[in-house]
C-alpha cells in the first residue's frame, strides 16, 4: 500500500497547518522534527521518518542530540543538510536552557551551579573545563570555557584562570567540568588540581567556592563533600 505524502493528509494532520490551527504545543516531537527536515523518503513521509529517527534514540531528544551528523545520515532520507538542521535545532534548545539558568540572581548552592552547567555539558562526548567568575554577592560576572579535551581529560592552565579572575575583579570562582564516561567521582588529578588552585587563589584574596563534576544529569560537588 502506497504511503500518503504529507500534502495528501488531512489539513489538520499536516505539521505546519496543525501548528497554525492548534498551536505549537499540539505538535509531537516527530511532527516538530518533520517541519525541520521538510520531506521524507520514498517509503516514509517526513513525520514517519522522524518517528523512525526518534525510535532509534529511544524517543529521547537528549539521546538524539548525542548523535553526530554522520550518525544521523545513516538513516535513509536524511542527508547532510537535514542532519545539520536537526542538530542545530537541538543545540538552540540547549542554549536556551543554559541562558535561562545563567540569568538567575546569584549562586547559593551546588545545585544552582549544576543547573547552569548541565545544559552545556549534557550532550558532549568529550571533556570541557569551565570557570565561573563571581562578584562579592555571588552573582555571575562571566563564565568561560577554559579548555576542551578528549574522552578522559583536558588540560587546565592555572595561570589563565587567575589572570581572568583578576581582569574580572572576581571575588570568587567556581570550577566545573564534565565526565563523559558517566562516572561523576573525581579522579586523583581532579582533586590535585582543585587543591592547587585553592592554594594559588589565596595569594590574590580569591575564593574557590566549589568544583562541580557533571555526568549524565548528575553531579559531584567538592564543597558538599567537604574537600575544599
Amino acid at each position: 500500500m502506497k504511503n500518503l505524502s504529507i500534502k495528501e493528509w488531512s489539513e489538520d494532520d499536516r505539521p505546519r497547518e496543525k501548528l497554525l490551527l492548534k498551536g505549537i504545543q499540539s505538535l509531537s516531537d516527530a511532527e516538530l522534527l518533520a517541519i525541520l527536515i521538510g520531506s521524507g523518503n520514498r517509503e516514509m513521509s517526513a513525520v514517519e521518518l522522524c518517528k523512525h529517527i526518534l525510535s532509534k534514540a529511544e524517543n529521547n531528544l537528549n539521546l538524539l542530540a548525542k548523535n553526530s551528523v554522520n550518525e544521523l545520515m545513516q538513516t535513509k532520507g536524511i542527508g547532510e543538510a537535514k542532519a545539520i538542521s536537526i542538530l542545530a535545532a537541538l543545540e538552540i534548545g540547549k542554549r536556551r536552557d543554559a541562558l535561562e539558568t545563567t540569568n538567575q540572581k546569584k549562586i547559593s548552592s551546588s545545585k544552582d551551579i549544576f543547573l547552569i552547567m548541565n545544559p552545556i555539558f549534557r550532550d558532549l562526548p568529550y571533556e570541557e573545563f569551565w570557570v565561573i567568575y563571581l562578584n562579592r554577592s555571588n552573582k555571575i560576572i562571566e563564565k568561560i570555557k577554559l579548555s576542551q579535551g578528549g574522552l578522559s581529560g583536558t588540560v587546565v592552565d592555572v595561570r589563565l584562570i587567575l589572570k581572568k579572575a583578576i581582569e574580572n575583579l572576581a571575588s570568587s570562582i567556581i570550577l566545573s567540568h564534565n565526565h563523559p564516561s558517566g562516572n561523576r567521582n573525581p579522579s586523583s588529578e581532579d582533586t590535585r588540581l582543585t587543591l592547587k588552585l585553592k592554594e594559588a587563589c589565596t595569594h590574590f584574596d580569591i575564593s574557590i567556592l566549589d568544583h562541580i563534576i557533571v555526568s549524565d544529569n548528575h553531579y559531584f560537588s567538592f564543597a558538599d563533600e567537604n574537600i575544599l
